[in-house]
């Protein structure tokens, strides 16, 4: 397990996918606050940046689709976990075209590809909690019990384990990894509730970085060459008391990156990249 674990949060590529102005208006959402589009846009706009010139990530940008407003979220459409990428099966149905575009670009970065092709079978990308020795899945209003199957049967090498996800939209609408062994995780009820069950499930014993705001718990991490343990988190602006916690990781390189227009769409820092780790040798 050192040495599956020695790749963790290694990734030298991203994809991600531009902001179509239907985002504002048409986007699936739970909420009502109005999004700005132009706002979005810029928002996704410094976020690529940060992976690109800030990181150094090679980022594959593909063009948004008027036709699906929400493609910016580019998590739920693939599953990509050393050489081998998922292509999901979303469990909107509105969503479910965005998987082209992500199968095709993929498929460029030559990842071996699977695709989720049993119609009994829903998974978001944003249910799958990948912690470097195993899988968590949330079965959510998106993801059933079928689709995470086929993800233990994709991804052989890992034990998946399934918790059941309340109150909100995915698993990592309130959780997310901030390094190989640590958790982020929540302070509500529900949060709690699901850390408890992947506890309980698992072999290995996870510390945990707990923060006030839930949606504040998605992070994306990496570890990169010479820069060590990075990690993307909401803003001051937008959560002050998480992201005093966030300060207490003194080893990480810590990147606040801002999400306000977004998140009222339910979409979180995660949610906007694939990202991928390409050997050299590939």
């Amino acid at each position: 397990m050192a040495g599956l674990m020695s790749g963790f949060g290694r990734f030298t590529h991203a994809v991600v996918r531009g902001v179509p102005r239907s985002l504002a208006t048409e986007a699936l959402r739970t909420g009502s606050l109005e999004v700005d589009p132009l706002k979005a846009r810029e928002e996704h706009e410094r976020y690529v940046s940060v992976l690109k010139q800030r990181l150094g990530l090679e980022v594959l940008e593909l063009p948004a689709d008027e036709a699906l407003p929400d493609c910016v979220f580019v998590e739920d459409a693939a599953v990509v976990c050393g050489d081998t990428a998922l292509i999901t099966r979303p469990g909107a149905e509105s969503r479910r075209k965005e998987t082209e575009a992500m199968k095709e670009a993929l498929t460029g970065l030559g990842l071996n590809i699977v695709e989720m092709t049993d119609e009994s079978a829903t998974l978001d990308g944003g249910d799958v909690l990948f912690t470097g020795r195993e899988f968590f899945v949330g079965l959510s209003k998106r993801t059933n019990q079928r689709g995470a199957e086929i993800l233990a049967d994709t991804f052989k090498d890992y034990a998946v384990s399934t918790v059941p996800v309340q109150g909100c939209l995915h698993l990592k609408s309130f959780c997310s990894m901030a390094g190989p062994d640590l958790i982020v995780i929540g302070s509500s009820e529900a949060a709690q509730k699901a850390l408890k069950i992947m506890q309980q499930m698992s072999d290995h014993k996870y510390d945990k970085l707990t923060v006030p705001d839930d949606l504040a718990a998605n992070c994306v991490y990496m570890k990169l060459p010479g820069k060590g343990d990075v990690l993307l988190h909401c803003t001051p602006e937008e959560f002050p008391e998480s992201v005093k916690v966030f300060e207490k990781l003194k080893d990480h390189m810590l990147i606040p990156v801002s999400n306000q227009e977004k998140v009222k769409v339910d979409g979180a820092l995660t949610c906007c990249s694939v990202l991928v780790c390409k050997n050299n040798s590939a």
